[in-house]
């Protein structure tokens, strides 16, 4: 029997990661630690405090509850105003390097990551779909992306010097749920979608739920390996704008990277000039190893997890 710990497991993704974990009948004990306290518990689940850049407290909390099994979820997603990029480095990657090592020394058998298709980058020649060979290249300018890029090179070298400890790697597309929201979502919340002239901009979802079942499987019985997790198909941003009902406003690259520019210089805006490579060059991910390999096939498509969020933003 399983037993498991979920980093970050009192967040949104991460409540849900432990409740499916809970209901599975291959797992005996779930612990969900983290620095936040659940704003809902689940019975039979362990709550610990864990701050995963306090590694000794990582390293007891494994060994306390005999951990062979680590759902590794805790990351800063969405910084507030406030959160300096080295206290994300601080949790991203510093935080990644603990849970490795209290792997390793507390004989955990598997690791299940959550990474993101932000650590491939958001690059001009990112090629139409991106699969799991292609490079990892990340964005120095934006620091999630940099900072999951630092974050597989972790991961890769731990492969490489410690083969005894099983790796399952989500790449993971733009999560929408019922309850989702995010910067991503803010963006759909506008009263106009913003294009760039001559890009499409396309978006791969994930709905929350295939993302969860996903999660459990790996911690369970599924096959180690890296594997992106998104929907079917791709939405374009004409699409998306479309599917909501609003209307777009395109600008050329060069004036909305004036206004940022101006707009970050004069505190107008917390956002600078590169965001628009992440507007423009957005990677776009293949699930046929998800779906081949892993054997896991998401039941709604990008477009399908679209509609739904919508459903359900206009019943909240």
């Amino acid at each position: 029997m399983t037993r498991v710990l979920v980093t970050g497991g009192n967040g949104f993704l991460g409540s849900s990661v432990v409740a499916g974990l809970a209901a599975s009948a291959g797992v005996d004990v779930v612990v969900s630690g983290d620095v936040r306290d659940p704003t809902r518990t689940v019975a039979g689940v362990v709550y610990e405090h864990v701050d995963i850049t306090q590694p000794e407290q990582l390293q007891a909390t494994m060994r306390e509850h005999r951990i062979d099994t680590v759902v590794h979820l805790a990351a800063i997603m969405n910084p507030g105003p406030h959160i300096t990029r080295e206290q994300e480095y601080r949790v991203d990657v510093d935080g990644t390097r603990h849970v490795l090592d209290a792997c390793l020394a507390a004989g955990v058998r598997r690791i299940v990551v959550s990474s993101s298709g932000a650590a491939y980058g958001y690059h001009r020649d990112n090629p139409e779909w991106i699969i799991e060979t292609d490079a990892i290249r990340g964005n120095p300018e934006f620091a999630y992306s940099d900072h999951k890029r630092l974050v597989e090179n972790l991961l890769a070298e731990a492969r490489e010097q410690h083969p005894e400890l099983e790796q399952v790697v989500f790449r993971i597309g733009t999560i929408l749920g019922a309850t989702v929201d995010n910067q991503i979502t803010a963006l759909f919340e506008r009263r106009r979608v913003l294009a760039i002239a001559g890009s499409d901009s396309p978006f791969v979802f994930i709905w929350d739920e295939d993302v969860v079942a996903c999660m459990v499987r790996a911690a369970t019985d599924g096959p180690a390996g890296i594997f992106n997790l998104a929907g079917d198909g791709a939405v374009t941003v004409h699409e998306l704008a479309g599917m909501l009902g609003k209307k777009l406003t395109v600008l050329p690259a060069w004036l909305l990277t004036t206004v940022l520019a101006v707009g970050k210089l004069l505190r107008a805006t917390r956002y600078g000039p590169e965001q628009v490579g992440f507007l423009r060059y957005r990677p776009v991910l293949s699930n046929e190893r998800l779906k081949n390999d892993f054997g896991y096939s998401p039941k709604k498509t990008s477009l399908e997890a679209l509609e739904a969020w919508k459903v359900a933003r206009s019943r909240r």
